[in-house]
């Protein structure tokens, strides 16, 4: 389970239950995709509920079971849109032979259904019938149009099946669907590769106990590092001070200041291939830091500031500098501010966000756990849409791969 455990940490799976005797190892998946470090939540369709109760995989998945499409409730907290949003795999396991014609037919009647269409992670099915069935050029041919579609298929596996014939059909075991799950998440696209990444904020004292930050969670460069080890990167996560833990696979080195993330940066960039600067550096630090507690006086505080080193300039400067890729965080003419930033600092390519609130006042960009990017570099861009930041950077990724191979 050593390898299964590290690509599916904290990734979001919806489990798909449909009519089929195999929905009892359900329940059985469910805890094995759930010891291998992923976040499960359970949809059922009518037939699903035939075989298995909810209530059996509420139990094992720690979250309520899904339904039914006009569910008020679900629909006042987590509908089919928000479920679809907050997937990073939708697994079908077991897919009935109904359930992969009603997939090709694009059926949109029930909670399935509609999250399967609005769904844009990636679609896993598993299917699991009676070898006849399975056989019938009517199955094959819905197989083969899903497949052309992009849907990744699990199985079937060959054996005896419930009715007691033999042959194929039957569903994969749970750990081999653990297994393929776990294999959908490591695309090797930077395998080999030595990646840096800084990530959170900087803290800049003014005294003992005070300092100047900003909001950065670094949820968007440790998210970047999770995803650079799935590519097939050996990463450095340079991180200011964050509450999260660090991604498997991944040597992380904590700072506080400009100044410690520089040296860092600086002490870590031989044989780096690509450079991913995530944090939200401070700009400006006290020219002076008081020994002691600064007292609160009844007079206004003036406070020097002075420029921190800007380190994506001082990578760039350098003679033989990584792949280079930077962050913009703005308030108002996002385009405008990125593409100077792209050009002034010789990035090689930039992915610029939004920061502020949403219509309905939660946050986007800093504090938040969705985002969305637009990414720039010379002569191309590609708009990145709202989605959660583990799958936000696994696109990314994607995007920098490809950029950077050529």
């Amino acid at each position: 389970m050593a390898c299964i455990l590290t690509n599916l940490t904290n990734k979001r799976i919806l489990l798909a239950v449909t009519g089929s005797i195999a929905a009892y190892k359900s329940a059985d998946l469910t805890r094995r995709l759930r010891d291998a470090g992923a976040e499960v939540r359970v949809v059922m369709t009518a037939g699903g509920c035939e075989f298995i109760t909810p209530m059996t995989l509420q139990a094992v998945s720690g979250h309520p079971v899904y339904t039914t499409l006009m569910d008020v409730d679900a629909e006042a907290g987590m509908g089919h849109i928000e479920l679809a949003r907050w997937a990073d795999l939708l697994l079908i396991a077991p897919a009935s032979a109904d359930t992969l014609a009603r997939l090709v037919q694009g059926r949109g009647d029930d909670l399935l259904g509609t999250i399967s269409l609005a769904c844009e992670a990636p679609l896993a099915v598993a299917p699991a019938m009676n070898q006849a069935m399975w056989a019938d050029p009517a199955t094959q041919a819905n197989i083969a149009l899903l497949q052309q579609r992009g849907v990744h298929l699990f199985g079937p596996a060959a054996g005896e099946q419930a009715c007691g014939e033999v042959g194929s059909g039957r569903m994969l075991e749970p750990l081999e669907l653990v297994s393929a799950c776990n294999g959908l998440f490591a695309t090797g696209s930077l395998a080999g590769k030595k990646v840096v990444i800084t990530a959170g904020p900087t803290r800049e004292a003014m005294d003992p106990m005070r300092f100047i930050s900003n909001r950065s969670s670094g949820r968007m460069g440790y998210a970047m590092a999770s995803a650079c080890v799935e590519a097939g990167a050996e990463v450095t996560l340079i991180s200011g001070p964050v509450c999260l833990s660090a991604p498997e696979r991944v040597s992380r080195i904590d700072v506080e200041s400009a100044t410690d993330m520089l040296a860092a940066v600086e002490a870590n960039l031989n044989g780096c291939d690509i450079f991913i600067a995530t944090a939200a550096v401070a700009d400006y630090r006290p020219v002076d830091v008081a020994e002691q507690k600064i007292k609160k006086q009844a007079s206004a505080l003036t406070l020097s500031l002075t420029p921190t080193t800007d380190i994506l300039a001082a990578v760039t400067a350098r003679a033989q500098h990584p792949f280079t890729v930077g962050f913009a965080a703005e308030t108002e003419n996002l385009e405008q501010y990125a593409r100077g930033k792209l050009e002034k600092k010789s990035l090689d390519m930039i992915a610029a966000n939004q920061i502020g609130q949403l219509q309905d006042g939660s946050p986007i960009g800093f504090e938040s756990e969705q985002n969305a990017l637009n990414v720039y570099w010379q002569g191309g861009e590609k708009i990145l849409a709202m989605m959660p930041k583990s799958r936000l950077a696994r696109e990314l990724v994607e995007v920098i791969a490809a950029r950077f191979k050529n």
